[in-house]
Formats: C-alpha cells, sequence, structure tokens
C-alpha cells in the first residue's frame, strides 16, 4: 500500500545573493576586463615592437644578399655570399627567377657550412612576390621564417631570418604577464573585500537599527525611545549616510505620527470622559428642581391649607424657572459646540459693559462696583449683543457669587491694536490654584473654596464655560489670572471700527 504525501513539499528558494559578494563579484570581473586589456595591449605592442625589428633585418639581409649576388649576375643559382662573414645562424637564402620558382637555396648553419635546403623545404618559400615585403612562412624542419624577396635589376634573391627568438619572446612575455596579472588580481581583490566590507559597515549597522525597530511594539503606540542610527553612519557625503540619515528621519516621522495619534487618543478619552462627567453633572442638576416639583406637587395633593399650596407653587415656579435656565444654558452650549452662526450687529461695547455692571450693582448690593474705561471714543465689535452681554455678566456674577460681601469688583474696558479688552477684577479669596486649570470647563464648581454670599440656591457652573464659548464663537479668547486677593478674568474681542469721537470719552474710574 502507497502512502500518499500529506503536505505539497516546498521548493527551496535560492538564496539571493549579498550586496558585499554582488560588489566583489562586479570589482573582480573588473580587475579582470582591466588585466586582460592590460596583458593583450603589452602583448601586442611587444609583438608589433619585435615583428618591426625583425623586419628591419630581412630588409637589411635581402638587401645585402642582391647587392652581393650582383657581382656575378651571370651566375644565377650561385649561393657563395653565404660564406661571407657576418651571417647569423639559421639565415636562409636562396635565388628565384621571375616566376618566384626556387632556383637554388641554402641555410646557414651553426659554425658549419651553409647547407641546401630540401625540395619540401624549397617549396614552402615558392611563389613569394618579390616586392622586398616581408612575409610569414613556415619551412618544415627549420620553424617559421620572416622572408622577402627582391627583384634588384635582374638579380632575384630572397632572404629569411627565423621568428623561434621572437615568439619565445613573445610567449615567455605572455606567460610572466599572465603570472604577474593573477597576483595582482589575487592581491586587488583580496584589498577590495576588505574595503568592500568596511564600507559596507554601515549599511550592516542601519540594517541592524531597521531590524530593532520593526522589534519595537508600534502596535501598543510606543511613540518615543525608538533606535537612531548613530550619527557617524548619517554622513550625507556617502551614499551609505544618506541611507542612514533617510531612516532616521523615517524614524522621526514615526514618532511623531505615533505621538499625534496618541495625542488623539488622549483628545478623544478626555472628551468622552467630559461627556460622561457632562451627563452625570446635567443629570444632577436636573434631578434635584425635578424632585423638588415632585415633592411641592405630592405636597398640593395632599389638601394642604392655601397658605401651604401658595408656597408649593411658589417653589414649583422657582424650580421650574431654575431648570429652564439649566436646560436654556445646555441647548446655548450645543449650539455653540455645532458652531451655528450668531447674530452679528455694530455693538458698543462701553454702553454695554456699563449697562451690565449697573445691573450686577441691583444685583449684589452688599459689593462695591467700579467701571473703569480708558478709552478715546466708542469701542464698536460686531458680534451678538446679547451673547457679549451674557459674557459680562456671567463674569460679574462669578464674582458676586464667588466672594463675600464688601468685596470691590472693578470692570475695565480699554483697547489695543485691532483687539477690544474687557477685565473684570476682584479682591475676594482667589480661585484655588488645582482648580484654576480647569475654571472654564462645564459644571466646575469650588463652594468649599470661595464663598457663595448671599446665594443660597447656588449655580450650576456652567457660566464661565458659556462665557469662553461665546467669546471663542466672536474670534476672541478669556484668560483668567488668580492669587489671593486679585483675580483678574481677561476678554480680548477683534475690533470691528474706531471711528474719531465728536465727543471723545475720557479715561474715567468711577463708583456705579
Amino acid at each position: 500500500m502507497t502512502a500518499r504525501p500529506t503536505a505539497r513539499q516546498a521548493t527551496p528558494r535560492p538564496r539571493s545573493r549579498s550586496l558585499r559578494t554582488r560588489l566583489l563579484v562586479l570589482v573582480t570581473v573588473v580587475l579582470v576586463c582591466v588585466c586582460a586589456v592590460t596583458v593583450l595591449t603589452t602583448v601586442l605592442a611587444q609583438r608589433a615592437y619585435l615583428m618591426g625589428n625583425l623586419d628591419d633585418r630581412v630588409g637589411d639581409a635581402v638587401e645585402r644578399d642582391a647587392g652581393a649576388a650582383a657581382l656575378h649576375p651571370e651566375l644565377t643559382h650561385d649561393l657563395a655570399f653565404l660564406d661571407e662573414g657576418g651571417r647569423s645562424a639559421g639565415l636562409l637564402a636562396a635565388r628565384v627567377d621571375a616566376r618566384g620558382d626556387i632556383l637554388s637555396a641554402a641555410v646557414v648553419g651553426q659554425d658549419t657550412r651553409p647547407r641546401s635546403l630540401s625540395t619540401a623545404q624549397t617549396a614552402a618559400l615558392e611563389g613569394i612576390a618579390q616586392d622586398g615585403s616581408p612575409r610569414t612562412r613556415t619551412v618544415p624542419g627549420l620553424g617559421t621564417y620572416r622572408v622577402a624577396a627582391l627583384d634588384a635589376g635582374g638579380i632575384r634573391v630572397l632572404t629569411g631570418l627565423p621568428m623561434d627568438d621572437v615568439l619565445d619572446t613573445i610567449d615567455g612575455l605572455v606567460e610572466i604577464e599572465l603570472a604577474v596579472a593573477a597576483v595582482g588580481l589575487t592581491a586587488a581583490g583580496a584589498v577590495c573585500a576588505v574595503v568592500i566590507r568596511r564600507q559596507l559597515r554601515p549599511l550592516g549597522r542601519v540594517a541592524a537599527t531597521a531590524v530593532e525597530v520593526s522589534h519595537a511594539p508600534l502596535g501598543r503606540g510606543q511613540a518615543t525611545g525608538l533606535t537612531r542610527v548613530p550619527e557617524r553612519d548619517t554622513d550625507p557625503g556617502s551614499e551609505a549616510g544618506q541611507v542612514g540619515a533617510a531612516l532616521n528621519r523615517m524614524i522621526d516621522h514615526v514618532e511623531a505620527s505615533l505621538a499625534e495619534r496618541q495625542r488623539g487618543e488622549e483628545r478623544v478619552r478626555r472628551s468622552e470622559e467630559r461627556m460622561r462627567r457632562f451627563l452625570a453633572d446635567a443629570s444632577h442638576e436636573l434631578r434635584t428642581p425635578l424632585a423638588s416639583i415632585a415633592g411641592y406637587a405630592e405636597l398640593m395633593n395632599r389638601g394642604t391649607d392655601r397658605i401651604e399650596a401658595g408656597l408649593a407653587w411658589r417653589r414649583v415656579y422657582a424650580e421650574s424657572a431654575r431648570m429652564r435656565s439649566l436646560v436654556e444654558d445646555l441647548l446655548l452650549l450645543a449650539r455653540l459646540d455645532e458652531g451655528r452662526p450668531l447674530p452679528s450687529a455694530e455693538v458698543d461695547m462701553a454702553a454695554l459693559l456699563a449697562e451690565a455692571v449697573w445691573d450686577a450693582r441691583v444685583t449684589g448690593t452688599g459689593h462695591v462696583w467700579r467701571l473703569e474705561l480708558a478709552l478715546d471714543g466708542p469701542l464698536l465689535v460686531r458680534g451678538d449683543e446679547s451673547g457679549l452681554h451674557q459674557v459680562v455678566a456671567n463674569l460679574l456674577a462669578n464674582a458676586r457669587v464667588h466672594t463675600p460681601a464688601g468685596t470691590t469688583v472693578t470692570a475695565t474696558l480699554e483697547t489695543t491694536p485691532g483687539t477690544a479688552v474687557i477685565r473684570v477684577r476682584d479682591d475676594g479669596p482667589g480661585i484655588p490654584p488645582d482648580l484654576l486649570p480647569a475654571v472654564f470647563e462645564r459644571f466646575t464648581r469650588a463652594d468649599t473654596s470661595r464663598t457663595r454670599a448671599g446665594v443660597p440656591e447656588g449655580g450650576s457652573g456652567l457660566g464661565l464655560a458659556i462665557a469662553a464659548a461665546i467669546t471663542a464663537a466672536h474670534g476672541g479668547r478669556v484668560d483668567v489670572q488668580s492669587a489671593p486677593g486679585r483675580t483678574e478674568f481677561t476678554v480680548e474681542l477683534p475690533v470691528t471700527e474706531l471711528p474719531p469721537a465728536e465727543s471723545p470719552l475720557r479715561a474715567r474710574t468711577a463708583p456705579v
């Protein structure tokens, strides 16, 4: 029974060559090509030089033989000139006819008389043009010769010199060049391997950094502390340095993106916390008047006397008004959060501030109210007059509610280039430092730190939040600075127009 395979065998993938290996192969190929070209050029140049020298010797020898044969023109087969001194061993000479056929031929021996050539040897020398140009012929038994035939006024001779010395010299040169090239290639290859290894070390460190970054728990939002490529490997003057610098920039971008994501998640988390706190606070604020209304309604259902019924109705009305005010504040904040456009008109801030301070004086008779107008003329702001009035009224009400009787509250209006500045300052106990960063958040209260003098029902903690939201909707900002004995709220609004006043308002300070 033959077992069937349960899984397909994976075909092993060939391992890719490393950059170091490919560079080494490339450098080796280049060096081999350079050495080959150098050897070939040297050999060809040396061969051309040796062949030229040999050709010159052959030309001189054939002219010499032609001159010697011209002494006896009638002897067409005479080779007696080979007996003259100064003839090198291996030189061959021949007398030829007009068709190039060999009439007689001999070769000079070493310390012996010239020896006549055989028929096969002379056959190898026939058919050479008699123009004095050297040619290469292979003579059986003698080797390769460089020969030239010359017709000098009817005297026709052929002379040749052996090429063995030249060929041996060229072969020896080739062997030497190959040996030197092999040694040079080996040395150059070793040097290149060392140099390439050292030059690629920065890339190895860059790769190690990339691997370490890839192991970082980025999925869990780790935004800091990622490994960087060392500064020595970020030199822009080298390719490896450019890669290292690019990797560092990418890591910086990754960290910045992770940090931004964390900030976004933190904002979402805080927003959700604020929403939960907002719903809890709103539920608590609404539950109190609803419970009061339900209690007084139950009291009336019991058939109480007319006095108690009237008191119950008044309390129901008061709690309903309180709940209606809270709902209206919440709806206003919701509209501001949605970015709904506000009514827009020219608002005289001096008149608006004076009116708000007068209203606060009527409500808070136990405080000292002061108004300061540091203006030379009307100060106009484009916006929602009722909304801006509510901003100032909320700041004044905050000072009235959270400071004891006898506190001096000063409202100031001044201008800077392009900005109207409203300041509400009091000399009360101040805002606790731990509450100061959240003073403009919704449902923020500090009942235990700042006394609510004369306010039995308390506030909802939305006044400053509404003031900040309305100010932001008008393109302005609100700020607070507080210390024991001095608390100052500052509202800055963009000014629409500063027309010249026909009857300027001088800077003045006066109680209201």
